[in-house]
């Protein structure tokens, strides 16, 4: 089975492509300012043609389906579900914070993605991650200290969340604050990839139409109007 992943949920462009759970191709592009509109296709055309695929070959799309950047949350999903409709494919729709754990697979410690929310708040799951994440505690917007308290087990943090609340963690957790090398910190679509294709077997997909974002929190838009 061939899967291809988009991950456009944080300020980047992702693209991975496998084959049976093996990485063909995956190229990972800085997108600051709402650039992923401008970068994703065309990165998306270069890379099948370097693996010499066309989208009628792929078997199973997939992108980050957040949390993360409401604007770039909607341009993979759009994206994807163009592509899939075009191929007439399944599609699935993959956490972002399921994807960041699973840059530390068969991890002794549980492991606490965290992405930067802003307005004092992170994106935040807990994970036991072995070939694929478990869930512990399940995707939420949080400020990080009330999120720090529920937590009293050893625990790696990483992600850009991470950093930026990394005294907050280390004075809250103590010697039960671990933290992940900047390397792992960085979202992969090949993650996707993998956690897409599990759900493909385990039956989870969706057809192109009800492929949805995940936000958590209600989007600055929303926001303003529902306070007119």
């Amino acid at each position: 089975m061939i899967c291809l992943c988009l991950e456009t949920a944080n300020a980047r462009v992702g693209v991975a492509v496998t084959r049976d759970g093996r990485l063909l191709a995956e190229t990972l592009l800085d997108a600051p300012g709402g650039l992923q509109n401008r970068l994703l296709m065309p990165e998306l055309r270069r890379l099948l043609e370097s693996c010499h695929l066309g989208i009628e070959q792929i078997d199973l799309f997939a992108c980050a389906s957040g949390p993360g950047s409401f604007t770039g949350i909607r341009t993979g999903i759009a994206a994807t579900q163009g592509l899939a409709l075009a191929a007439d494919r399944p599609c699935v729709g993959v956490s972002t914070l399921a994807m960041l754990a699973l840059n530390l697979p068969h991890c002794a410690a549980q492991v606490c993605p965290m992405l930067d929310a802003r307005k004092q708040e992170v994106y935040t799951a807990l994970y036991r991650v072995s070939e694929l994440p478990d869930i512990i505690q399940p995707d939420r917007a949080v400020a990080p200290e009330a999120f720090l308290h529920t937590i009293t087990a050893p625990t790696i943090f990483l992600g850009d969340g991470a950093l930026r609340y990394r005294e907050l963690i280390s004075q809250t957790m103590g010697s039960n604050a671990l933290f992940a090398p900047p390397i792992a910190d960085t979202l992969r679509a090949a993650a996707g990839c993998l956690l897409a294709q599990a759900a493909y077997i385990s039956g989870n997909t969706v057809p192109p139409a009800s492929l949805l974002p995940t936000y958590l929190r209600l989007s600055e838009a929303e926001v303003a109007r529902l306070n007119k």
